[in-house]
């Protein structure tokens, strides 16, 4: 093995027969990777790139704001209940979650509005007042959702996919599930009415997704919100990674920022340690990447080390649509605006042609306004709103050059909040930063910008996606979005619960190592 001391300043000596796991990248799936292999008795070594721990949930602080880079959204919170729990504590000790309602605010392009919620009876209220002829549908739907959850999800969701009989064993049930059918084609059999079909229909957009071809599997996110609820971490989504890296420390690992990965060290067909930006070598008896699936066969490893995981299969794939973010403070409250809005335009299907299948930057688009103050007005000044809009735009295939489109872009999405939901917007905003897909590929490591790696639809899910436990490299595992289950907090996390089945425990792995 190679040394396993470079980079590290405080003692080691404790654990220096403790089996060394380093993680590349210090997103939600890999601190939960590494709370899971401390639990194994490993000494665990995240290695960040950026200054602060988090990844995509890498947290903005300026001017008074408190901005979260990324996910925001919390539907399944007893997947961080059972981190906590590894280490003997509760995440009530550390971290403070609040239900959210409504869920979701839609918006339509003539200012109507559905608020889609937890409550069967609220909302088939909302259903009611769009198309009363469609109540009886909401329950159906959300039958078929539990169903395709109790599979999909409960069987399915922590399960590694190592083997293609792994695959062929579940198709039965697949195909019982209509998975082959796109999620906006399984709503319109329990929906009428345009209008709810696209409520009913928007959810694999959260995880990288376009309903028109992303598998009617992801219809089970409606059951898993219904039944955990959509929460909110007080203090913002920052405080969950504060939490996970207290408990690594706590069990004797580390988690160093300002080291970039370059290299995953291959001897003898095994990972045994990565090379950073700086040269410097960290010995390792198990590598976990919590980097971009893509990015990782395609920059981290060489062209040599991987039979399966090709560059020309890379380029092939298909990804995921990219993200502008504009995260913004503003000198005034707008408390009637709700935690979460999504502001649709005026064409649905037809804008999301264009990017995920034309890569065309359009002049209309649809917007996800998260105003956190709603719940929590300690992330602004007093008096003061913080607001973060996302809009779906494509990746870099696009060729879209953002240095020169971004602020352009930002004054158009700024015009239309003003117009819509935020009146004297920008005569009113008081700080404001903004990230792109190149700011996704070039601080991210997100391979072409895509914002949630692959795209899901069927034929990259499950066995197609690349391997918790790579194909190529013996003792290299993957979590995060790009690998199985997917992206979104519940996927992310349920990816680093798969590796309780696939890595032994540290004393098996010593003993396999003394005995090589």
């Amino acid at each position: 093995m190679l040394d396993p001391s470079p980079l590290h300043s405080t003692p080691q000596a404790p654990n220096s027969r403790r089996p060394h796991a380093v993680v590349i990248g210090s997103g939600f799936g890999g601190l939960a990777a590494g709370v899971r292999l401390g639990a194994k008795g490993y000494r665990v070594t995240v290695l960040e790139k950026l200054d602060a721990p988090g990844g995509r949930a890498y947290v903005y602080r300026q001017d008074g704001f408190t901005f979260d880079a990324g996910p925001t959204i919390v539907t399944a919170p007893f997947l961080f209940e059972e981190l906590w729990k590894l280490c003997g504590r509760k995440l009530s000790d550390d971290v403070t979650l609040v239900p959210v309602s409504p869920f979701y605010r839609i918006r339509f392009q003539d200012g109507s509005h559905f608020d889609y919620s937890g409550d069967p009876a609220a909302v088939c209220a909302e259903i009611a007042r769009f198309s009363p002829d469609d109540v009886g549908g909401y329950d159906r739907y959300m039958e078929a959702s539990e169903e395709i959850f109790r599979v999909g999800f409960e069987q399915l969701g922590d399960v590694p996919f190592s083997k293609w009989t792994d695959m062929a064993r579940i198709a039965p049930e697949m195909l019982r599930l209509s998975s082959y059918r796109c999620v906006y084609s399984l709503v319109s059999k329990f929906f009428r009415d345009p209008r709810l079909r696209v409520v009913f229909s928007f959810h694999p957009l959260l995880i990288g997704g376009n309903p028109f071809t992303a598998s009617s599997i992801y219809c089970l996110i409606a059951f898993l919100e219904r039944r955990w609820g959509v929460h909110f971490t007080m203090g913002g989504t920052g405080r969950l990674v504060g939490g996970l890296v207290k408990l690594i420390e706590g069990q004797g690992g580390a988690v160093l920022c300002n080291q970039e990965v370059r290299e995953i060290i291959v001897r003898d067909g095994a990972a045994c340690g990565v090379r950073l930006a700086s040269d410097e070598i960290l010995g390792a008896d198990i590598v976990v990447s919590n980097a971009d699936s893509a990015w990782t066969y395609r920059h981290l490893l060489q062209a040599s080390a991987r039979s399966r995981w090709t560059d020309k299969r890379i380029e092939r794939a298909r990804y995921s649509m990219g993200l502008f973010v504009w995260y913004f403070g503003t000198r005034r409250q707008y408390k009637e605006v709700p935690h979460h809005t999504i502001l649709l335009g005026p064409r649905y299907k037809e804008l999301l042609a264009d990017i995920f299948e034309r890569k065309i930057l359009a002049d209309d688009f649809s917007l996800y306004l998260h105003r956190p103050t709603a719940t929590d007005p300690s992330l602004a000044p007093e008096g003061c709103d913080a607001f973060y809009v996302l809009s779906p735009v494509p990746h870099l295939q696009s060729r879209t050059d953002w240095s020169m489109t971004a602020e352009k872009y930002r004054r158009a999405i700024s015009q239309e909040l003003a117009k819509t939901m935020l009146p004297d917007l920008e005569n009113q905003i008081v700080t404001s930063r903004m990230l792109t897909p190149q700011d996704f590929q070039d601080r991210l490591s997100s391979f072409r910008g895509a914002a949630f790696g692959l795209e899901p639809v069927l034929t990259q899910s499950a066995w197609f996606r690349p391997h918790n436990r790579s194909e190529d490299i013996d003792r290299l595992f993957l979590v995060g979005a790009g690998t199985h289950p997917g992206a979104g907090l519940p996927g992310v996390l349920s990816s680093a619960r798969v590796l309780d089945s696939l890595v032994p425990d540290a004393r098996s792995l010593m003993r396999n190592l003394e005995t090589a």
